[in-house]
């Protein structure tokens, strides 16, 4: 045999071997008929996705789509689809009227509260699956850094843990595996976006400014979630629906008012997760560790954060800068809503269930939080409110809002540890509340409503004409 046919022979191998490598995931993505490669309920289970006939045919389907079609990035419609499908669940919508009547009512308290004025655009109510189609942007930005680490990651480990006869192929299907696995991480993050629809109450629950864009930065309640949170207090659901629109207006006139800070929370977010490295090695150690009997184990390793290793010292410390802007945000919504709701009954109850719920979030976010690495947690939370309310007692509210003009203005992770340094940097730090002004102002405030008691040197009568001791 001379050397064109052996190379020809060899191409000859190749080719075949790369059609096998076809003919093994065309059979595995084919639904679950005669001689499929995985059941597609288990294929499902090992996704974290719901075993429905329809939703595993949409899932089937974009796979074939992504192996047959492979492309240079991830195909997100295939997330933003599945997002809907999860969010529109059949579940009964909660009546609007109640929210509808609150805003109003919020945006006077708040005029009382903040400098911080309302926002162009009115607020609305929204469905879950409004809620999904608005914000999803949002969520691939914050995302896709991730999921291109891992699609490259799992790939390469793939490559390293084929036998030899196959390695050929597989750098040939590179494209086609990278586009699968893309595939599999969006319908992956649908699934959560689409659960996390059920959990949130307005758009700026999350903490982050979700939606952008003409008309949607007045803020907006989901009334499904509002009924749902109010499901478990034992408080009236009228007051609890206008306290949560107090908050979520709050949340917008801020974002609203700061036009620079959605661009910089969310930079510094995506930034952050641009700074993750998948760990390569330990996708070895567990692709050689796992049961083909149990196909779950991929979602429970993904879901879990197992593939994404310790933060390094930077991304520790822009993780903790993240922090200290969230929980500056979130104190300073928190601050603000006390303000404006103090006459609502149950206020202060109200607002230790949000905090409550904000400290620990739900099941879908703390998935989110798992599948890219980073939760959204205000852990500073309490003393940023602590300082934002320092300010304003030492100044007043003018000065306190004025900080977010500029992020340099904004407190530090080092004033939040020694609100003096702050007081100081603003030349408030001798400048305590004077009592006597106080006392002159309680006093001066009974006497017009009528409870100031009698003068004690007078006869006790406030005749007409003097004050019942006049010493001429």
């Amino acid at each position: 045999m001379s050397a064109n046919d052996r190379n020809e022979a060899g191409d000859q191998g190749r080719g075949d071997d790369f059609e096998e490598l076809q003919r093994m995931l065309r059979s595995m993505l084919s639904g679950g008929g005669p001689g499929a490669g995985m059941d597609p309920e288990q294929f499902a289970k090992a996704a974290g996705l719901p075993i429905d006939p329809q939703a595993l045919q949409g899932l089937f389907a974009t796979l074939q789509g992504a192996m047959q079609h492979p492309g240079e990035g991830i195909d997100w419609s295939a997330a933003r689809r599945t997002a809907i499908e999860v969010a529109g669940d059949g579940s009964a919508g909660a009546d609007p009227a109640p929210a509808e009547r609150a805003f109003p009512v919020a945006t006077l308290w708040l005029d009382e509260a903040t400098e911080l004025g309302t926002t162009p655009d009115a607020p609305r109510t929204m469905s879950r699956i409004e809620w999904v189609q608005q914000s999803f942007d949002t969520w691939v930005g914050l995302a896709e850094p991730v999921a291109e680490s891992i699609t490259r990651a799992l790939t390469d480990a793939l490559q390293t843990q084929m036998p030899e006869e196959l390695s050929e192929a597989m750098r040939g299907a590179t494209p086609m595996l990278r586009s699968v696995g893309g595939a599999l991480f969006a319908v992956q993050l649908g699934t959560i976006v689409g659960r996390l629809s059920g959990e949130v109450v307005s758009a700026g629950d999350i903490g982050i400014p979700l939606l952008s864009g003409p008309g949607r930065e007045g803020g907006a309640l989901l009334p499904s979630g509002v009924a749902a949170f109010a499901e478990g207090l034992d408080q009236d659901p009228e007051a609890v629906t206008l306290y949560l629109a107090v908050r979520e207006l709050a949340h917008a006139r801020l974002f609203r008012h700061t036009k620079w800070l959605r661009l910089h929370l969310l930079t510094a977010i995506t930034e952050y997760a641009r700074g993750i490295r998948i760990d390569t090695e330990r996708i070895e150690e567990l692709a050689r560790e796992l049961d083909p009997e149990r196909p779950e184990q991929i979602q429970e390793l993904i879901a879990g954060g197992a593939l994404i290793p310790p933060k390094t010292e930077a991304q520790e410390s822009a993780h903790a800068r993240l922090e200290t802007m969230l929980a500056l945000i979130e104190g300073w919504v928190d601050v603000v809503t006390a303000d404006a709701a103090k006459r609502l009954p149950g206020a202060d109850a109200i607002a230790e269930m949000v905090r409550r719920r904000r400290a620990t979030g739900g099941p879908a976010e703390h998935a989110f939080g798992s599948l890219v690495g980073l939760e959204l947690r205000p852990r500073r939370l309490r003393e940023a409110a602590a300082l934002w309310r320092l300010v304003a007692e030492r100044s007043d509210v003018t000065t306190r809002d004025g900080l977010w003009a500029h992020p340099d203005l904004l407190p530090t992770a080092e004033e939040l540890d020694h609100p003096a340094r702050l007081l100081e940097r603003l030349g408030l730090a001798g400048t305590a509340p004077d009592a006597e002004a106080d006392e002159f102002d309680t006093a001066l405030a009974q006497l017009l409503d009528g409870e100031l008691p009698p003068h004690e040197g007078g006869d006790g009568g406030t005749g007409d004409g003097g004050t019942g001791g006049d010493a001429r």
